[in-house]
């Protein structure tokens, strides 16, 4: 024997030493096991591979809609989907955190939680108060969850709309609920909601907003609520791929049987009709089996299409004279009274290059091709129509108008 102990006896001795309960020193105390996701419920390859489809596919709308809340580039990465559990979240996200519920009434059964953490909220908010996004002092109270609360209504509004689309099927949500949460501090998940209690699926992203955000979001979503995403997914894809049904092919028409020729009648009193003579034309007989043109059969009916009566009379136009005055129509002024026009009072005009307009600080004065004292413009809607001068009623500037313009 070299002195070294095998695996067995390793394993013995550390069972051994668990299990003494005789004086001593104290056993230490066996580390905490990692979070066991059973088999039964953990989601296959292909299960989570359809849910990060759609949950790219979703999240790739939703930031679109957040471009259009923030007026920053927002770019979200593919997600990265695995399973998890409340203690493996609150021991590696960020906190406190905020989570956003996102309830499916219509189309999917079921619920998933949109995890942002506090600063990337308090930037979002900001940017959509018209602020630059830099404001993230003070605490996050209940304007920032509101002002949260909507752009995730409106992003995975537009989100159900992907997955409408996607999944063949109308597919709606309720009005999103966002919370503040201290993982350290927070008492049992099932507060938040029952699926966390287990494990569940985890949907990873990494979210960027212009250079103001550069995070890790995450979706969390109930094994039930991801098995049947899978379902609907799949199905989708078999009837999208399914080939259509070939058209059966019409029927041939039927031959339509032709009337036998009636026998020639005797016009000459019991003369046998002439018969031609063999290798001269026929003047003016049809042919065997060939239809005669524009000449009905002997002893057939003749059908001809009936006319209905109709009146036709040629068109009367009025006469256009040289004494027509359009001025003399009648007009009805009052349809457009309420029609809102815009009046703009243009003090004068001048043209400067871009180097000087680069060059323009607070006092720059910037001089007009008017005169002083000369009268302005009242343009509406960009047009000319009158001249007036300045006068100042109490404390606001006003025109009184001097000449109308024709």
């Amino acid at each position: 024997m070299d002195g070294m102990l095998s695996q067995d006896e390793i394993n013995a001795l550390l069972s051994g030493m668990a299990t003494d309960d005789g004086g001593g020193d104290a056993p230490q105390e066996a580390a905490e096991p990692a979070a066991d996701v059973g088999s039964e419920d953990a989601l296959t390859d292909a299960e989570k591979d359809a849910v990060g489809e759609v949950a790219n596919i979703s999240m790739g709308t939703s930031a679109t809609t957040l471009y259009s809340l923030v007026n920053r580039k927002v770019n979200i990465t593919t997600p990265t989907v695995e399973m998890a559990t409340w203690d493996s979240i609150a021991k590696d996200y960020e906190r406190p955190c905020v989570f956003i519920q996102i309830h499916y009434k219509v189309g999917l059964d079921g619920s998933n939680i949109l995890v942002l953490k506090e600063n990337d909220v308090k930037v979002i908010t900001d940017l959509m108060m018209g602020g630059d996004g830099t404001d993230t002092s003070g605490e996050l109270g209940e304007l920032h969850l509101s002002a949260i609360s909507e752009a995730m209504n409106q992003m995975m509004g537009s989100s159900a709309t992907s997955l409408s689309s996607m999944l063949g099927r109308m597919i709606d949500i309720s009005p999103p609920e966002a919370s503040l949460v201290d993982l350290s501090e927070f008492g049992k998940p099932e507060d938040i909601a029952e699926f966390l209690q287990g494990s569940f699926v985890k949907v990873s992203f990494s979210m960027q907003i212009g250079d103001l955000v550069d995070s890790t979001i995450m979706q969390l979503y109930p094994v039930d609520f991801a098995r049947e995403l899978y379902n609907h997914f799949v199905s989708g894809q078999s009837e999208a791929e399914a080939p259509a049904p070939a058209e059966a092919p019409a029927p041939a028409p039927e031959p339509v049987p032709q009337a036998a020729a009636p026998p020639p009648m005797d016009m000459s009193g019991g003369v046998p009709p002439m018969q031609p003579q063999m290798g001269m034309p026929q003047m003016g007989m049809p042919q065997m089996g060939m239809p005669q043109m524009g000449m009905p059969q002997m002893g057939m009916p003749q059908m001809m299409p009936q006319m209905a009566n109709v009146n036709v009379q040629p068109a009367q136009f009025t006469a256009f004279t040289s004494d027509f005055n359009p001025m003399q129509a009648q007009e009805n002024i009052e349809l457009i009274r309420d029609v809102p026009l815009e009046v703009t009072v243009e003090l004068g005009r001048t043209h400067k290059s871009i180097n000087d307009i680069l060059d323009f600080a607070p006092g720059t004065i910037i001089e007009r091709e008017k005169i002083a004292g000369e009268p302005v413009d009242v343009l509406v809607n960009g047009k000319n129509v009158a001249k007036g001068e300045v006068v100042v009623i109490e404390e606001s500037f006003g025109v009184r108008v001097t000449e109308i313009i024709k």
